[in-house]
Parts: structure tokens; C-alpha cells; sequence
């Protein structure tokens, strides 16, 4: 069978990360790796459209890959064993593996735990999780962190040298510290589709759903990597109605016909299966809010009482912001500000825009125009300055 240069794309999104995770395994230096993978995704774009795919994809990449990197660690002259050692396993293994992928072991969840280690810096982490785990290019991610490519190109290197020097292992960590390793990894995929929901970025939302999705298979029996993929697909699911002429498009005036049903379906589904499991988590409470948000009527009780568990269980002020949303549909606007006049969140769009909206409803317009305003200097998008500029220019003028 033929293959497009699309399908090909489809193939390099879908298979990077296995590839990658496990080169890195079996070489140990995430450069290297990377560097064998790219190639062999090349002679794939060559050959594969002249030649037709081979039955075993996967294996076909990882085999190529790897005769790649020996081939330059013995042009290198360096790691005179390990060459030995992997041509050995290549001599032994290699057409077989060619034909079945499950000689290759799924390395994957070791590559994110490395990628996402405390001892390397945040955005190091996330950047380096869209490289390794979702194959975006260097140029992509500068994009999506609003850097120039070269700056993120030292960041990358940075980051793979850390790994390397630091001799940070390629592992998954040990039962006693993978509660808070996993968080920091799901922070990291929940930053990665935050960033794009909210930029208005697709393919980064799509991306970190599909990051969600590869941890849901490696680790089906943690509550929170299922309820997490729940709430990413509950949000997600709206994405078609979310912007009407480049505005933002709130909640209740969403098409729902626009929702993306099947996505509302499996998420439901995956919460179903996270609540099963115990030990409600922050992502399973989100979920279950989210999930709640998208019923008319709404169960504001309901809401505010998980809001009230989900602030117990961070202690984040924007939880409180969410909360006192809550608060003012059961008690009234003024109680609302009353909770939001408690947090100090000047520096985020979101707190202004909340606090205009309430300052409108309780009738003290000037404020709210002030509360817009300051919310407009903040906004990061196009469509979040039209949408609030929209709300400001419907406040009574003053008398």
C-alpha cells in the first residue's frame, strides 16, 4: 500500500513518541535518540510513497533508527560497548522485530516521567514533553511559548543535557514517589492543553488530548490520569462553539448543537471510570464540575459544594474565583464579590472580567466598566478583547 505525504504526517504524530521512547531506552541520550528517529522518519518519507508502508510500521521506524545511531556512534569512534551490544541484539532480533512491534517494549511512560523530572525548570519540562512525547517542532513550540526558535532551541539542548549530566534516570519513579511525580506530570499535560484552549491553539490542545490519551493506556488504573483526560474531552467537546465572529462565546449562549456529542460521551465515561476507583482527585472534581456546567439547569448546590472540596484539596485563589462564581448564582452578586474582594489575583484577566460581571449585576456599572477595562489590558487574545470589549460597550453610559 502506497502512502501519502499526509499520512505519513498522521503516522510521524502518531508513532513519534514510541519511537522516540524507545531509542532513548536502549541508547540512554535523548539526542542521539532524537537525531536517529528524525532520520529514519526521512527514509520513510522516501521510500514509503515508492515502496509502500512495511506490514510493521513501528518496528520498521525503530530497527531503521537504530542502525542509524550505530552507525554514528561507530563514525563517532565513542561508546565503543554499547555498539557491540546493539549490534549483537540487532543481528539477533532484527527481522523479527520488523515484523512484531511487541519486541519493542512501549517506553513511553518512562520517557515523561524523565521529561517532566523536578530537577529540570517548568517550561523546560513542558517544552521538552511537546518535543519528545508529541513531536512538535522546535519552531512549533517557540510558537506556542512566544519565544524565538533559537532561544528555544538552547532551552531544548539545555534541558537534554541536564538529563544527561545529570544522569536523571529514564524510569518510571518508585511506588513511594510517584503520587507527586505523577502530579507534576499531569500538571504539565493539563498546562499543554490550558495553553491551547485558552490561545486558541488546536493543535496544542489536540496534542496534550493525545498525551491524556497515551497515559489513560499506560496507566489505566490511576484515577486521576483517567480523570484527567475526562476533563480535557469535556472541554474540548465545545470547542466548535466557543468562538462566533472572533468573539468568545460564553457558556450559556454556546450552540450545543456544535458539541462535539461522541467527545461529551467519552468523557463522561472515563470520570465513571476515575470516580469508580476512590480517592477522588483535583482532576475528578474538575471533571465532575465541568461535567455539571454543561446541564441546564445547572446545579449550582452542587457546584459550589465540589468547588468548596476542590479549594480544601489545592488552596489555589483561582478555585476560590470559580467558587465564589457559584456563590453569587445561590446568594446574589454582592455575596460573590465578597469572596472575590478576599483574593489577590490582579495579575490575571480572568479575576477582572468575573469581578466586572458581578459588579454589572449587582448594578454598580462604573465599577464594572473599571473591572472591564482592567481585564482588556490583560487579555492575550484577539477574541477575549472583543468578546470584553462587547461587554464594556453594553454597561449604561454614564448619567
Amino acid at each position: 500500500m502506497k502512502r501519502s505525504s499526509v499520512a505519513l504526517d498522521a503516522v510521524f504524530r502518531e508513532h513519534w513518541g514510541r519511537v522516540l521512547a524507545t531509542l532513548v531506552g536502549g541508547l540512554g541520550d535523548i539526542e542521539l535518540a532524537e537525531d536517529a528517529a528524525q532520520e529514519a522518519f526521512a527514509i520513510a518519507a522516501e521510500r514509503w510513497p515508492r515502496d509502500g508502508e512495511p506490514a510493521n510500521p513501528v518496528g520498521w521506524l525503530i530497527s531503521t533508527a537504530r542502525n542509524r545511531a550505530i552507525d554514528r556512534i561507530r563514525r563517532q569512534r565513542v561508546l565503543a560497548q554499547k555498539t557491540k551490544l546493539l549490534a549483537r541484539e540487532l543481528e539477533v532480533g532484527s527481522e523479527a522485530t520488523v515484523h512484531d512491534a511487541t519486541n519493542f517494549p512501549d517506553e513511553r511512560l518512562e520517557l515523561i516521567f524523565t521529561c517532566c523530572h523536578p530537577a529540570l525548570a517548568l517550561e523546560a519540562q513542558v517544552a521538552l514533553t511537546l518535543r519528545t512525547l508529541g513531536g512538535l517542532s522546535t519552531e512549533e513550540i517557540a510558537l506556542a511559548f512566544l519565544v524565538p526558535s533559537e532561544t528555544m532551541s538552547k532551552r531544548l539542548t539545555r534541558a537534554k543535557h541536564k538529563i544527561r549530566d545529570a544522569g536523571i534516570p529514564f524510569a518510571v519513579p518508585p511506588d513511594h514517589q510517584l503520587p507527586d511525580r505523577l502530579a507534576a506530570v499531569l500538571a504539565v499535560v493539563y498546562l499543554v492543553f490550558n495553553q491551547g484552549w485558552v490561545g486558541g491553539r488546536v493543535d496544542l490542545a489536540a496534542e496534550a488530548i493525545r498525551l491524556g490519551r497515551a497515559l489513560a493506556e499506560l496507566m489505566p488504573d490511576e484515577g486521576e490520569v483517567l480523570a484527567l483526560l475526562a476533563l480535557m474531552l469535556l472541554h474540548d467537546a465545545r470547542r466548535e462553539a466557543r468562538l462566533r465572529d472572533g468573539e468568545v462565546v460564553l457558556l450559556d449562549n454556546q450552540d450545543r448543537a456544535l458539541w462535539d456529542e461522541q467527545q461529551l460521551s467519552d468523557g463522561r465515561h472515563l470520570l465513571q471510570r476515575a470516580m469508580a476507583r476512590g480517592n477522588t482527585g483535583p482532576y475528578a472534581v474538575q471533571a465532575a464540575i465541568a461535567d455539571l456546567h454543561l446541564h441546564q439547569p445547572r446545579d449550582w448546590q452542587q457546584i459550589a459544594a465540589l468547588y468548596d472540596t476542590l479549594v480544601r484539596q489545592t488552596g489555589s485563589p483561582i478555585v476560590e474565583l470559580n467558587r465564589a462564581i457559584a456563590v453569587a448564582e445561590l446568594e446574589g452578586p454582592e455575596a460573590g464579590l465578597t469572596v472575590l474582594d478576599g483574593l489577590e489575583l490582579d495579575h490575571y484577566r480572568y479575576f477582572h472580567s468575573a469581578r466586572a460581571e458581578l459588579l454589572r449585576r449587582a448594578g454598580r456599572d462604573d465599577e464594572a466598566g473599571d473591572a472591564y477595562r482592567r481585564a482588556l489590558d490583560l487579555a492575550q487574545t484577539d477574541a477575549e478583547r472583543r468578546s470584553l470589549q462587547n461587554q464594556l460597550a453594553r454597561l449604561r453610559p454614564p448619567e
